[in-house]
């Protein structure tokens, strides 16, 4: 298709040249480029008839310019500043310094300036300062030649513009300007220079638009995002899962250590209390026990409730426990404090012989010490040995009673806090058990909100990925199909312009290759 499209270029050129005094140059050049792409569009610039005068900042520019206005005022000399946007001029003066080389900086400004102007002439100012000058221009024309193949042709002159000494020199410079403005096919070669700029700006939009740097930038964004939000989607819910399963088993250990310390130190208080009780203070010994149980049981259930608490707030859910009617109580039968008649007589023998026997023993003291007393006092003293011997022996059944009866109520406080522990144990357990199983409950909302959430961001990314990967296809297809028709006509103009590279079709060439279609 591409050596069909330069044969029909040749044919339309043959038909140019041969029709090239009546017709507009910049209309041939447009006929050209329509035989090969119909649907091309022209330029849309503005040609100025005037010579724009430019260069790098302090090359002299301002005094060529000066120099041109004043030996050539049959045309026009214009700075960057006074051309208005779209407008391109007829031809450039490129002035430069003779005090330094072109730069890449340089060649840029040049290549702006000569967007769509191919008559380019180099000057090379200050030489009445600078006598190596002619050394520099080698060096900026190879310079030149080097940064694009369409510089090579360029004509440099040498100029003073305004000298500090003698008269300036921009005879050549003059000539060359007026003899290259002169040229028939200045117009011409200006309308396939805006074409090859036109064409070449589409062309590499085109590749530009198939190679998408942006947009595969933005695809690699895309996908970073998208594997961003996936990752933390799961990082978040691993980290909510061992932050919960953490926490409760913190609250576990916490808790049961405090039932066990209150169970303990209760205990400890009603032994100490059982140790010191009265017979006065035995009946209400047992109230006094249940209702401390029942405070280390509320008291339990509140500190379980205040720590499941802090962690619904650490876990950033609310935590609703089902309610409980009824705290757990201590089942236990009250102490065995009734009388036992077995134990009771043996007790009453035993403080009875302990009293008889203390007695006696009196009885025998006091005989020895006063063996000779009357028989009054001698019965007296028999009468208080015995009352002696029972009073002993009441206090003896006494004491005895009493020490059995603290060591079963010492027993039975033992007992209910056992009790105790196992049901405060229990309420922990419970307690975390229904906690753990609401926060799970809650999390798995707040995950499936989040999920919910990350999908539709998810869904969102694929879709501009899909949108993305369908511009990429249409961009490629356009690519793939304009880029021969743009070729072959950006080849067909450069080598009218007679490019280095691409070699000029005449119009025996064009003829054969007709010839060699048919």
């Amino acid at each position: 298709m591409v050596a069909d499209l330069r044969v029909t270029a040749g044919a339309a050129r043959g038909v140019m040249v041969s029709d090239e005094e009546g017709e507009d140059p910049a209309a041939q050049v447009d006929a050209l480029v329509a035989e090969i792409g119909p649907r091309l569009d022209p330029p849309a610039i503005n040609r100025r008839d005037a010579v724009l005068v430019t260069g790098p900042w302090m090359a002299g520019a301002t005094g060529v310019i000066a120099a041109l206005r004043e030996a050539l005022p049959e045309h026009t000399f214009v700075e960057t500043t006074e051309l208005e946007p779209g407008e391109a001029p007829a031809a450039v003066v490129f002035v430069v310094s003779a005090a330094a080389h072109l730069t890449e900086s340089d060649c840029a400004l040049l290549d702006t300036a000569t967007e769509h102007t191919d008559v380019v002439i180099g000057a090379v100012s200050k030489i009445d300062v600078h006598r190596s000058w002619r050394d520099v221009l080698s060096a900026d024309r190879e310079t030149l030649a080097e940064h694009a193949p369409r510089y090579a042709a360029v004509p440099w002159v040498g100029v003073a513009a305004a000298p500090d000494l003698g008269e300036p020199v921009v005879d050549e410079l003059v000539d060359t300007v007026a003899a290259q403005l002169a040229d028939p096919q200045v117009a011409r070669r200006n309308r396939l220079r805006a074409w090859e700029s036109r064409l070449r700006t589409v062309a590499q939009r085109f590749a530009r638009d198939a190679d998408g740097a942006g947009r595969r930038a933005r695809v690699e964004a895309l996908r970073d995002e998208r594997s961003e939000a996936l990752r933390q989607r799961r990082q978040a819910k691993s980290e909510r899962s061992v932050t919960l399963r953490n926490q409760i088993q913190q609250a576990q250990v916490q808790l049961s250590h405090l039932a066990r310390n209150r169970c303990s130190s209760v205990r400890s208080e009603l032994q100490s209390e059982a140790a010191h009780l009265s017979r006065r203070d035995m009946p209400g010994f047992e109230a006094h026990t249940r209702e401390r149980a029942a405070a280390v049981v509320t008291e339990v259930n509140d500190g379980t409730a205040t720590q499941l608490d802090d962690v619904a707030q650490v876990m950033g859910v609310p935590l609703v426990l089902p309610t409980q009617e009824t705290l757990p109580a201590i089942d236990i039968a009250g102490p065995p404090l009734k009388e036992r008649r077995a134990e009771t007589w043996l007790m009453m023998l035993l403080g009875a012989g302990f009293g008889l026997g203390v007695a006696l023993t009196l009885s025998r003291l006091v005989l020895g010490l006063v063996p000779r007393l009357n028989p009054v006092l001698e019965i007296a003293a028999a009468v208080a040995c015995v009352a002696i011997g029972l009073a002993v022996t009441l206090l003896v059944v006494h004491l005895r009673g009493l020490l059995r009866d603290r060591a079963l109520l010492d027993r039975w406080a033992g007992d209910v806090t056992a009790s105790l522990a196992s049901a405060v144990e229990e309420l922990v357990a419970t307690r975390v058990l229904a906690a753990e199983s609401v926060l799970s409950t809650a999390l798995n909302a707040r995950e499936e909100t989040e999920s919910a959430q990350v999908s539709d961001q998810v869904s969102v990314i694929d879709s501009e990925l899909r949108e993305h990967a369908i511009a990429a296809a249409r961009a490629t297809a356009v690519r793939d199909r304009e880029m021969p028709t743009l070729q072959a006509a950006l080849e067909a103009v450069r080598a009218e312009l007679g490019e280095p590279g691409i070699p000029p079709r005449s119009e025996n060439q064009a003829q054969e290759a007709d010839k060699t279609e048919e």
